[in-house]
């Protein structure tokens, strides 16, 4: 990849990469921290990656680095939560986002990333796989599962409206 080619990824893609790591871990700070590092990574690597698999390179890295912090971040605090829990929302909201942002707290970090690419973002589920590390298949149980328990969790449409 050369250095015009780099720019262009950084252009083509770094609000993409914010919005996704943002949706994921609702901090702006550290979401632009992850979005620079991500980037730092690419550029080190800049002469081994095509420019043909940077977006995926990139988002791999993004996704990666994420979920190291997250799970840093998990030794340090101690959760009392260890499954997800059935939950369901009953008091009525005229607001689905703020209700789809809670209930996408609930899910667990791969399913809420697989459903961000895929729902959010739009990526294949090939190009999900690649981004997390998974195959195809399991690409479409994570999605399949957070889609049921967001179901779920918002109930009814006529509760909310």
């Amino acid at each position: 990849m050369t250095t015009s080619e780099y720019n262009q990824i950084v252009e083509q893609y770094a609000n993409r990469l914010y919005r996704f790591i943002l949706k994921n871990i609702r901090d702006e700070e550290r979401a632009n921290d992850l979005v620079q590092d991500s980037f730092e990574k690419l550029w080190r690597n800049y002469r081994d990656i095509s420019f043909e698999k940077a977006k995926s390179y990139l988002f791999s890295i993004a996704h990666n680095t994420m979920i190291d912090m997250v799970r840093k971040e998990k030794r340090m605090v101690v959760s009392d939560t260890a499954e997800m829990p059935e939950a369901s929302h009953s008091k009525q909201y005229s607001d689905l986002k703020e209700i789809l942002d809670a209930g996408l707290k609930q899910l667990s970090e791969m399913q809420r990333s697989v459903i961000l690419l895929r729902d959010y973002e739009g990526y294949s589920y090939e190009e999900i796989g690649k981004i997390c590390g998974l195959n195809e298949s399991q690409v479409k149980v994570y999605i399949y599962r957070a889609r049921v328990f967001l179901k779920n969790y918002i109930g009814q449409i006529e509760h909310i409206l």
